[in-house]
């Protein structure tokens, strides 16, 4: 594949973030759940951002 279609600083954290959800998210209710979802998000894009330099 051409570089540009793997892009692992953006397919590995929405991996982790899709692991982390369905760990977390099992006992939880589903405002709960969106609330962990939202604040995840958050944080892979503020780690996104830093990396690249663009915060």
């Amino acid at each position: 594949m051409a570089p540009d279609l793997l892009r692992l600083d953006i397919v590995v954290p929405v991996l982790m973030y899709c692991a982390l959800l369905w760990w977390v998210g099992r006992g939880l209710s589903w405002t709960a759940r969106l609330a962990t979802a939202a604040v995840t998000l958050l944080l892979i894009i503020c780690v996104l951002l830093v990396e690249r330099g663009w915060g």
